[in-house]
């Protein structure tokens, strides 16, 4: 996806990474808007975690140009690296400390945290900073690893499976912290697998495939492509001739055709449908109909509408890439 605006918080052009003779990314380009929330979403070994690497500097791309925050990440140095909140996949923390005294370590890293900013967020997360770090559970440390991503409010946030471990309430307020982030102005850059997470949060979403993009457009956008799902109940005696006005209908795909046990003996019309709703009525119009039922897709639905047999992590990825 390229609009070519200067605004851009992260831009990639050509973007390759190769492991040897494994090519994990193969011309990734990207463009995330300032002060946006963008999702990337794809299986394991689709190249997120790779590409997440490669905007830090943690790895080098094998060719193609990468800017985050208007800077090579390479020349970038720290001081690139402390305009950005960044929590990886693969969380570890030191353990023989308190969460408070980590957050401490982390914020002379980071830069200046607002006081209170800390206790705040671990109030809303439900987190005990008082106690060590190895005594914590998988959810609890994921908690740590999201305050020390918030707390300096950097312009850019980059998160990796954020929420990972964590339980379905600490789940929204996660996503209510990714919403303050965007409205004061910060761009939110995340991966995830939970695709409801991602339908929620962000406004553009990039799906990713064996190293490549397949889509980058807003949530709308890919589950418009995807069709609307529509069950229509009729009686038996009128099903021949509605099959008959539904087969001219532009993009109508029809399902499937089968009695439902809650109305007896009356058929139950299943199909996707893809084209002008006007043109749908049209054909239904005049026919006695029993039931109606026009849905739109999920994200979930629309984005499996991408893979294909080929959809699990091949040898393109050969592991390194998530």
């Amino acid at each position: 996806m390229s609009t070519g605006s200067a605004s851009a918080a992260v831009r990639t052009r050509g973007l390759h990474k190769n492991f040897g003779r494994i090519e994990a990314l193969k011309g990734i380009d990207l463009e995330v808007p300032s002060g946006s929330v963008f999702g990337i979403i794809g299986p394991n070994g689709a190249g997120k975690t790779t590409l997440m690497r490669l905007l830090l500097d943690l790895l080098r791309p094998s060719s193609g140009e990468v800017t985050v925050l208007g800077v090579n990440p390479r020349s970038g140095g720290p001081a690139l690296r402390r305009r950005i909140g960044f929590l990886p996949g693969d969380l570890a923390l030191a353990d023989r400390v308190s969460g408070r005294e980590l957050l401490h370590f982390f914020s002379r890293i980071s830069g200046p945290v607002d006081p209170g900013t800390v206790p705040a967020l671990a109030e809303r997360l439900d987190l005990d900073l008082g106690r060590p770090v190895r005594a914590l559970s998988k959810g609890n440390r994921q908690k740590l690893g999201l305050i020390q991503a918030f707390m300096h409010q950097p312009p850019l946030l980059i998160l990796d499976e954020p929420t990972s471990g964590l339980d379905p309430l600490v789940q929204q307020e996660f996503l209510a912290l990714v919403r303050e982030a965007s409205s004061n102005g910060q761009t939110v850059l995340l991966s995830s697998h939970v695709l409801s997470e991602i339908e929620e949060a962000a406004d553009t979403v990039a799906i990713l495939r064996s190293g490549t993009v397949v889509s980058a457009a807003s949530t709308a956008d890919i589950r418009a492509a995807a069709g609307r799902r529509v069950r229509i109940g009729i009686t038996a005696a009128e099903e021949p001739a509605l099959m008959e006005s539904l087969a001219g209908v532009p993009g109508l795909v029809l399902l499937q055709s089968s009695a439902d046990p809650a109305t007896g003996d009356a058929p139950s019309i299943h199909a996707r449908f893809e084209g002008d709703m006007p043109d749908l009525i049209t054909a239904l119009a005049g026919h006695h109909l029993l039931d109606l039922v026009v849905q739109e897709p999920d994200l979930e639905e629309a984005v499996l509408r991408f893979y294909g047999p080929k959809n699990a992590a091949g040898p393109a990825d050969g592991g390194a890439a998530e």
